[in-house]
C-alpha cells in the first residue's frame, strides 16, 4: 500500500468490523473453506513466492520449501483439528454445585493485526494467519517492507483470494506501521526484535489490546562430552547457518565442554566445507544478509575475539561467510545482543555449572539447546534454566512440531502459537455456568440467621 492510501486504514478496519458482526466468520464450515482457500493460494503462487524469497534473501530453493512454503503443514493441521478445537468443552464443578453444569466456549476476538518480520517473511506471516482464520477472526496483515519482494507477493495473493473486508494487507514502511498501531484492534501479533516489541506493547496499552510478541534473544547451545560428535556438528552447522544465520531460534553461541572443544571445532570446519564447499560465496545453498544496514552491523562483530573459521565478507554481495569465533568474552559486543547472522562464538566451560550460570545471568532466551546423552544432565539443565523452549540433541527442529506451543518468555516474548496454541491465541475462552430449575436450595439467601454453621462446614 503506497503512502497516499494510508488514510484508508481506518476504513479497512471499519469494513472488517462490519463483516465480523455478520457472524459469518464464526461458522466453522466457513473457516475450513478459508483455510483451504489459503492453502490453494500458496500452491497456485509457489513459483512467485520462491522468486520473491530468492530476490530478498538469496534463499536456496530447498530452504524456501522447508522453512517458508512448508507452512502448508500448519494449514493441514488446523483443518484436521478445527472441529475439535471449536467445540465447547465441559468443565468440572464441585459437589456443592451439583445442580449446575459448566462449559468453556472458544469464541473469536474480532479484528486482529499481524505484523511480520523480514527473515522468514512468508512463513511468519502465514503461520499466525492460520490461527486467526481457524479461530474465526478478520485480519489485517503488515508484512515487512525490508523483504519488499515477498511483501508484494503476499499482498497480491491475499488481494486475489480474499475479500479485504475479511483479510487485507497493508504494505509500507514505518509510517504504515505507526498508522496501524494508532488504531484499535482486538489482538496484535508481532514477530520481530525486542526493541520494536516494546513499541508495539506501548501502542497496544492505549486500548488495552492484548498482544503476542514473538521476539528472540541469544539462544545458547550447550555441548557436553557425551555426544555423537558427527551428528552434533551437522545439526549445529545446519541450525546456525540456514538462512545465513538470520533465524530467531538459531544457536546464538556455543557453550562447549573444554574436553571436546578442539574436536568440535575440527568437526565444524569439516562440516562447513561439506555443506558449502571451499568458497561458500559460490555455493547455491547459502543465503545472503537482508540489507546493507544489517550487513554492517554483523561485520562489526568480526572485530571481537579470534576468527578461527570464515570471516570473509563482500559488501556488494551482502555476503558474510559462515564464521566461528573463539576467545570471546561475555563483555564483547558479539555477546551483548542477538547476532542474527552467520557468526558463531564459542565459549568453553570446565563444569556445566559455569554454562548454566552464564545462561541465567542473561535475559531468558527464545530457545535453549543441549547436546548430551546424559539423562541427569538433561534433567538438570531443564530444571535450572528458563527459556521459551528447549531442543535436546538437535537445533531449530522444534519449530516444525505443530503440537508444541512456540513462544518466548520474558525478554524473548509474550504468548505462543502453532497448532492448537495458535487457535487459543486468537480466541477468547468464554466461561458459561448454567443452573437448573429442579431444585433451589435457600442457604445463600437472606435472612442469614442460623445458616453460618452450614456455610462454615461447606467451606471447611
Amino acid at each position: 500500500m503506497i503512502t497516499t492510501e494510508l488514510s484508508k486504514i481506518s476504513d479497512i478496519i471499519q469494513n472488517q468490523r462490519e463483516f465480523f458482526e455478520t457472524g459469518k466468520t464464526k461458522d466453522v464450515t466457513f473457516r475450513i473453506e478459508q483455510l483451504k482457500n489459503l492453502k490453494q493460494a500458496i500452491i497456485e503462487h509457489e513459483q512467485a513466492i520462491v522468486e520473491a524469497l530468492k530476490a530478498d534473501l538469496h534463499k536456496p530453493e530447498l530452504e524456501i520449501y522447508i522453512t517458508e512454503i512448508g507452512v502448508i503443514k500448519e494449514i493441514d493441521y488446523a483443518i484436521k483439528h478445527i472441529n475439535t478445537w471449536t467445540k465447547p468443552k465441559k468443565a468440572a464443578v464441585s459437589f456443592d454445585f451439583f445442580s449446575y453444569s459448566a462449559k468453556i466456549y472458544p469464541e473469536p476476538l474480532g479484528v486482529v493485526l499481524i505484523i511480520g518480520p523480514w527473515n522468514y517473511p512468508f512463513q511468519l506471516i502465514i503461520s499466525p494467519l492460520v490461527g486467526a482464520i481457524a479461530a474465526g477472526n478478520c485480519a489485517i496483515i503488515k508484512p515487512s517492507e525490508i523483504a519488499s519482494h515477498t511483501s508484494g507477493v503476499i499482498a497480491k495473493i491475499i488481494a486475489k483470494h480474499f475479500d479485504p473486508a475479511y483479510i487485507a494487507v497493508v504494505e509500507g514502511d514505518v509510517e504504515a506501521s505507526q498508522k496501524l498501531l494508532a488504531e484499535k484492534f482486538d489482538h496484535i501479533f508481532f514477530t520481530g526484535g525486542t526493541a520494536i516489541g516494546k513499541i508495539i506493547m506501548a501502542a497496544a496499552a492505549k486500548y488495552l489490546t492484548p498482544v503476542t510478541l514473538e521476539l528472540g534473544g541469544k539462544s545458547p547451545c550447550i555441548v557436553d562430552t557425551d555426544i555423537n560428535l558427527e551428528h552434533t556438528v551437522r545439526r549445529i552447522t545446519w541450525g546456525k547457518f540456514i538462512n545465513a544465520g538470520q533465524t530467531c531460534i538459531a544457536p546464538d553461541y556455543l557453550l562447549v565442554n573444554k574436553k571436546i572443544k578442539k574436536n568440535l571445532i575440527d568437526g565444524l570446519k569439516k562440516c562447513l566445507k561439506e555443506f558449502y564447499g571451499d568458497n561458500p560465496v559460490s555455493s547455491p545453498d547459502y543465503a545472503r544478509i537482508i540489507s546493507q544496514k544489517h550487513f554492517d552491523r554483523l561485520v562489526n562483530f568480526l572485530k571481537d575475539g579470534e576468527v578461527i573459521i570464515g570471516g570473509e565478507n563482500q559488501s556488494s554481495e551482502r555476503y558474510i561467510a559462515p564464521t566461528v569465533i573463539d576467545n570471546v568474552s561475555s563483555e564483547d559486543s558479539v555477546m551483548q545482543e542477538e547476532i542474527f547472522g552467520p557468526i558463531l562464538p564459542i565459549i568453553e566451560y570446565t563444569d556445566v555449572a559455569e554454562a548454566i550460570a552464564l545462561i541465567n545471568s542473561r535475559p531468558k532466551p527464545l530457545a535453549l539447546y543441549l547436546f548430551s546423552q546424559n539423562k541427569n544432565l538433561q534433567k538438570r539443565v531443564l530444571r535450572e534454566t528458563s527459556s521459551g523452549g528447549v531442543c535436546i540433541n538437535d537445533t531449530v527442529m522444534q519449530v516444525g512440531v505443530s503440537s508444541l506451543p512456540f513462544g518466548g518468555v520474558g525478554d524473548s516474548g509474550i504468548g505462543n502459537y502453532h497448532g492448537k496454541a495458535s487457535f487459543d491465541t486468537f480466541s477468547h475462552n468464554k466461561s458459561v455456568l448454567q443452573n437448573s430449575f429442579w431444585l433451589d436450595l435457600k442457604w445463600r439467601y437472606a435472612p442469614y440467621e442460623g445458616k453460618l454453621p452450614l456455610i462454615k462446614k461447606l467451606l471447611g
